[in-house]
């Protein structure tokens, strides 16, 4: 049975009970650092239709002598007043990329596409020695051919000796005559120094793309691409993270969009020396070019999508403060920006997202957001849906009340989404795929 589980409600929260024992993802976090095999303290896991919860005592005993039914309403009452817009869908979580593992302390920093062919191809940041964005950090693939149910092996597909590369942005490129069957390019950049000293002038980020025609089994060269989409005077530079876009639709159909940010000067408080950016190509990546500049301080990693006609939305993590999400829609695809707004509606612990647009048959277009819908913690992995081109975002559906914080989402035949997500800084990274109409 689904439970309806905790919604914003008028931009704000309603929190699950602290008597829930829902563990957060903070590393001080008592009831985490209790949860190791063997401890009578560690939580215990109670499904609710398919999906487990961890409760703590006192909740443990009573929860286990519950039979399911009542169990499922238990914890739905125990949820408080909040109102979820639809019933959310079943949590059948498949680890793709799981920490300690094949030589790594971390994955990090999710991103997936879906090729012309069918097969999923799921990117991430593979972290050497620990979780920390810098130091032995490379670009790591796998793929599937059966829609997330099982994964390939491991491979590497973007490094920078033992430095950094990182922030994936894998895009479709699907109009190409040289490649009839579309082809997959992973746009990403490379570091020699962590990023406080990049924004303080000590060290440097550089641009690339790399392209595959045989869904991801085979990559071309790395191209550099740093001069044509980073201006000079900018210094810490990421692209997306998460997968880019392709218009196909409008004046500048074929287009390919990657969202980037930079940093400009000195740092400057509340991370006002950030602000978003794209850039983009309109010959299947032969050349590029810079987009328009988000002027909000503070705006920083973004997820473009497209809007009904060809138009471009951007939606922006905040650093500034607001906790909330910055909004930017242009008409031009992507040269300029028409406005930018702080979406209230859409509550975010600064954190990135991920955003897509679905056309349902005999319908308009909609919007799909992906974040940890919480203004205070990275946790509470929620869809939110926008039917105004981004303007608005009137429906909110948790998929998972726990520890949750970088995501993509990929659309997945039969009226489907697929969702990558980490569970939390530290969880490694799950898939999750799950029907679209109860999140309309």
């Amino acid at each position: 049975m689904d439970v309806v589980l905790p919604q914003t409600r008028g931009g704000k929260e309603t929190p699950l009970p602290a008597a829930l024992g829902i563990a957060g993802n903070r590393d001080d976090d008592p009831d985490l650092r209790r949860m190791r095999p063997g401890s009578d303290s560690r939580p215990e896991a109670i499904m609710f239709g398919s999906t487990p919860q961890l409760l703590l005592p006192p909740l443990r005993e009573f929860a286990r002598r519950l039979p399911p039914l009542a169990a499922t309403v238990a914890f739905a009452l125990a949820c408080g007043s909040g109102q979820a817009s639809s019933k959310p869908a079943r949590t059948d979580l498949v680890r793709v990329f799981t920490n300690g593992t094949q030589g790594y302390s971390c994955f990090r920093i999710p991103a997936i596409i879906r090729t012309p062919d069918g097969m999923l191809l799921a990117f991430a940041e593979a972290r050497r020695n620990s979780c920390a964005d810098f130091g032995d950090v490379r670009i790591v693939m796998r793929r599937s051919r059966n829609g997330g149910r099982t994964w390939s092996q491991l491979r590497t597909v973007a490094e920078n000796g033992d430095l950094q590369a990182g922030n994936a942005s894998p895009a479709v490129d699907l109009p190409d005559p040289r490649s009839p069957r579309g082809r997959v390019l992973l746009i990403y950049t490379t570091g020699n120094a962590p990023e406080a000293a990049v924004m303080r002038g000590k060290g440097a980020r550089r641009v690339w793309y790399r392209t595959s025609v045989d869904d991801g089994a085979g990559w071309t060269a790395p191209v550099e691409i740093t001069a044509s989409v980073k201006q000079p005077s900018w210094r810490e530079y990421a692209t997306g993270p998460g997968h880019a876009l392709q218009l196909t639709e409008g004046a500048h159909a074929g287009r390919i969009i990657v969202a980037a940010y930079h940093s400009q000067g000195p740092p400057l408080p509340d991370g006002r020396s950030y602000e978003a950016n794209t850039f983009f190509s309109d010959d299947h990546g032969s050349t590029w070019k810079l987009g328009g500049t988000v002027h909000a301080p503070g705006s920083n990693e973004s997820t473009p999508a497209q809007s009904a006609g060809g138009g471009v939305v951007l939606n922006s993590r905040d650093q500034s403060g607001s906790r909330a999400r910055t909004v930017s829609i242009s008409g031009d695809g992507s040269e300029r920006w028409n406005s930018t707004f702080v979406a209230r509606d859409l509550p975010d612990p600064e954190c990135e997202g991920s955003m897509i647009r679905y056309v349902a048959p005999n319908a308009p277009s909609v919007l799909l957001f992906s974040n940890p819908g919480n203004r205070r913690e990275r946790r509470d992995l929620t869809i939110s849906v926008s039917f105004d081109g981004g303007r608005t975002w009137p429906k909110h559906t948790v998929l998972y009340p726990g520890p949750a914080a970088y995501s993509d989402i990929v659309l997945l035949p039969k009226d489907q989404l697929g969702v990558l997500w980490e569970r939390g800084g530290e969880g490694g990274i799950v898939f999750l795929k799950l029907p679209l109409k109860p999140l309309l």
